[in-house]
This record gives C-alpha cells, sequence and structure tokens, in this order.
C-alpha cells in the first residue's frame, strides 16, 4: 500500500500497518514532519476549545462522546509511542485551559464544563486562568501533553523505517488514478497499490470535491522568554481574536509560542499586519525578548467541525483525511488509527464521527478572488508581489529585493482561480482551496500538484 504525505495521519497509518505485516511506500512531497503538522501549535489535547456544548447541541451527546473517544485514543497512542519508542521530542504532560476575558463568555465555559462531563472528560471551572494578565474564567483538563511535532514524526519515521517502511522524500506526488487498485504517479515513477491513503491535509485526487472543507490560515510567532516569567500549561482564548499560548524550547532556551489571527487562506491582502498586532499584543501582555520564530500555517475548516476520515464511498481502495479544523495532533493520530483499522478489516466504535461520506454543505468553502491585483509594475514594491494583467491572462509577479521582476501565471493549477500575494511567507496562495506557491510557481503545497508556468516578462518591464 501507499501513502502519500509524510506527517501525522501519514506516519501513524504507516507505522500501524507496517506493524501489521503489510508492505507500506511512503511518498513524501517535501521532508518528512517539516508540513503542516510541523509548522503546528503541537497541543496534544481533546480541549479543543468549546467543541462538546457545540457537538452536543448540533448532533447529540453520543456524537460528542464519539468525538471525545477518538481524540483521547490519538492522545494515548503518542503516550504510548513516545515511551515505548524512545522519541526525543520534548513531550511534557500539560494542563490545558481555555480561558475568557469577557463577562458575557463565562456562561460559555459553564456549559462547557457540563458538555465535556456529559461525555465523561474531567473539566475543572476556574475563576481565571494562570495567566499574567487578567481573565474572567478558565476550564482545565488536566494532564493532556505538548511535544516538538517535527521531532516526534523524524523518530516515528526512524522506527517505521526499522520494521520496514519505504518512506521517500523529495518525492511529490502527481496523479492517483484508479487502474485494478491505484496507480500513484510521480515525476520520476509511478507505484501500483491496492490502497492508497491521501494524508494531505486536503486530497490532491479522486471521486469528491473537497468544497465540503475551508482552507484556513494562521500566524504563529514564538519569543524567547524567561524562566521566571514563563506560563505554565496550554492554552486557547475563547474571546475575539482568539490567542493561542504554551511555551517551547529551541537552541538558544525558553520560548513562549503565541498563535495569533486565522483568517481564509489567499482572503488577506496584508499577512504582514497580522504579525505586527500579534507582537504588540504578546509585549503588552508578557515579558518577552526578541521573536525568535514566525510563520504561518494552513488547516482546512469543516462546517460541523469534524474531519472528514476513512475509505471513500465512490473509491474503493482510497482513503483520505482532511478538515481538522486546527486540531490535527489528536485527531490525526486518530485519523490514522482509523484509516489502519479499515484497511485490516476493523472498524474503531468512534469511527462514525469522521464518516466521509456523511452530510455535508457543498457550498461551505465559496472560494474568493484574489486580494493583490495592481495596474504597474510601478505598484510593486521590491521584496513585494501582486498580480497583473498581461494580455489576456494574468501574473502573479514578484520582485526581488534588487527589484528585478519574475512572473508566473497567476492561475493556480488546481482549478484555475487567481492566487493572492502573500506578503509575511513570501509565496503566492489559493483564495479558493488553499494552494500555495513559492515565488518560482513551484508547489509548496496542494491540493494542486503542478508548478505556476513562468511567464517571460516584455523587455521593456525588465
Amino acid at each position: 500500500m501507499v501513502v502519500i504525505g509524510a506527517g501525522i495521519v501519514g506516519l501513524t497509518t504507516a507505522y500501524l500497518l507496517t506493524e501489521a505485516g503489510l508492505s507500506v511506500t511512503v511518498l513524501e512531497a517535501r521532508r518528512v514532519g517539516r508540513q503542516v503538522t510541523g509548522r503546528s501549535t503541537a497541543k496534544i489535547t481533546s480541549q479543543h476549545s468549546l467543541i462538546y456544548r457545540h457537538l452536543i447541541e448540533t448532533f447529540d451527546v453520543e456524537t460528542a462522546k464519539r468525538y471525545a473517544d477518538a481524540n483521547c485514543a490519538g492522545i494515548n497512542l503518542i503516550r504510548q509511542w513516545v515511551r515505548e519508542l524512545g522519541l526525543d521530542c520534548d513531550f511534557e504532560s500539560k494542563h490545558a485551559y481555555a480561558y475568557s476575558t469577557g463577562q458575557s463568555r463565562i456562561a460559555d465555559l459553564q456549559f462547557e464544563a457540563e458538555a465535556a462531563a456529559k461525555v465523561g472528560l474531567e473539566a475543572e471551572l476556574l475563576d481565571s486562568a494562570p495567566l499574567p494578565f487578567a481573565t474572567t474564567g478558565a476550564l482545565c483538563f488536566k494532564d493532556q501533553a505538548q511535544f516538538n511535532p517535527a521531532q516526534y514524526l523524524i523518530g516515528l519515521a526512524r522506527a517505521a523505517e526499522s520494521k520496514g517502511t519505504r518512506i521517500f522524500e523529495e518525492t511529490r506526488v502527481i496523479a492517483v488514478d484508479a487502474d485494478d487498485g491505484w496507480q500513484i504517479k510521480t515525476a520520476r515513477s509511478s507505484v501500483n497499490a491496492k490502497h492508497a491513503v491521501q494524508a494531505t491535509n486536503v486530497p490532491i485526487a479522486g471521486p469528491v470535491r473537497y468544497d465540503r472543507t475551508r482552507p484556513r490560515s494562521h500566524i504563529a510567532m514564538a519569543f524567547h522568554i524567561e524562566q521566571e516569567v514563563a506560563i505554565d500549561g496550554m492554552f486557547i482564548g475563547i474571546d475575539e481574536p482568539t490567542h493561542s499560548l504554551r511555551m517551547g524550547r529551541d537552541q538558544d532556551g525558553l520560548l513562549l509560542v503565541v498563535l495569533g489571527a486565522k483568517f481564509n487562506t489567499g482572503h488577506e491582502g496584508d499577512v504582514a499586519q497580522h504579525f505586527v498586532n500579534l507582537e504588540n499584543w504578546t509585549r503588552e501582555n508578557f515579558q518577552v525578548g526578541d521573536a525568535a520564530w514566525r510563520w504561518v500555517n494552513e488547516d482546512y475548516d469543516t462546517a460541523d467541525r469534524m474531519p472528514f476520515v476513512g475509505q471513500e464511498p465512490k473509491a474503493p481502495g482510497l482513503y483520505i483525511a482532511t478538515g481538522f479544523n486546527a486540531w490535527g495532533i489528536s485527531n490525526g493520530t486518530a485519523a490514522g488509527i482509523l484509516i489502519a483499522k479499515q484497511i485490516l478489516g476493523e472498524q474503531p466504535d468512534w469511527a462514525s464521527v469522521y464518516d466521509p461520506a456523511r452530510k455535508a454543505s457543498k457550498n461551505f468553502n465559496k472560494g474568493g478572488d484574489s486580494q493583490s491585483l495592481v495596474h504597474s509594475l510601478d505598484e510593486i514594491e521590491a521584496g513585494g508581489g501582486a498580480v497583473m494583467n498581461l494580455g489576456r491572462g494574468k501574473i502573479a509577479v514578484c520582485k526581488g529585493d534588487d527589484g528585478k521582476p519574475h512572473a508566473v501565471s497567476a492561475s493556480c493549477t488546481h482549478e484555475g482561480c487567481i492566487v493572492t500575494w502573500n506578503n509575511a511567507d513570501r509565496t503566492w496562495d489559493c483564495p479558493c482551496h488553499g494552494s500555495i506557491f513559492a515565488t518560482d510557481g513551484s508547489v509548496i503545497h496542494g491540493p494542486a500538484v503542478e508548478p505556476l508556468p513562468s511567464v517571460k516578462l516584455p523587455p521593456n518591464w525588465l
């Protein structure tokens, strides 16, 4: 069998199936753990903001309980593997807190505490969160955990390879075709398999359009901080704009990791301003040092806040995992468990909450237009980018720090939407399905699998 993607879904699936005796090949477009999973804030928790009240009110207690059970299964497997496989990944047990800063949200925390109790989770309601700024209440899930996600996946990849999994990095899949099973094509070769798992954040192929999910980006920063002013725990604010907080570390010491504003991928014309706002908020509320790291990560949301995971009903042998709603560590591990069990002819008791065939709005993702349109090359500053007309088409033009322009087609190679310039990451982001391209047009991640073609600029533009 073939697993496409070496993130938390892909490697969890691969390890479980290799351990069960199957022949498993993993194809990763870039590097193990360096994409969506590696860029997450990596909270290992069943506390997903105010999810359980939502699930009970939208569905029923049993659905909410199955969601809780699935995520607890994911958490337990991570703990087990860290211990048994000796994965060196800065794993730490921590309490998880959802907190409010306004009086109007106290009741929401109370309702969530009641909902958590109904599904069998222990949740303690507090008058405030252990944070250095004023809060009006908090909900605590004890004994959750955090880790370094990239280190975890690198260690899990080594463990899988030691059991026989074949992992190929820098190997982008460009097609998944039905062919007496599935034929998975890369730029250099192809492989046939009875089962194919698309562990790619959003499916890159198959019979079902995933407008049932919507791409969402959020920004994150990590600041150096001294031990005496460090926080203890993992935190998610329930007020807008939402902030997520936890501690981490790099080679230079302790870090405060802060997650800030979210926005639909490709719908924001000034991503860099969000970083300015997040740094200002962090310095107003914490005694931090320099900003050591900053990044943008992407996830996919669903209308009902539950992922789609499992075998595609219209494509036997093709498995998908998408729509983690920014809670991909526990959900992603549960997804790997579910897919592995289905391939082995089993089914967890909680599988129905992830059913990819369940009813969902077909218009949840309405797409969008480029936020980077300009009329002339002079409007683009050195180091910047924008979309312009050239003949009958649109081109995506970026300038190097020396002011020299370079152009690629502005039409996403997935379904033709016009891309937006991300001025923080210096990428071209698709406002329809979330594909992200480098300035040279190469695919950073899909669903697009083909690069944006280069465009030759008129001589008088150079």
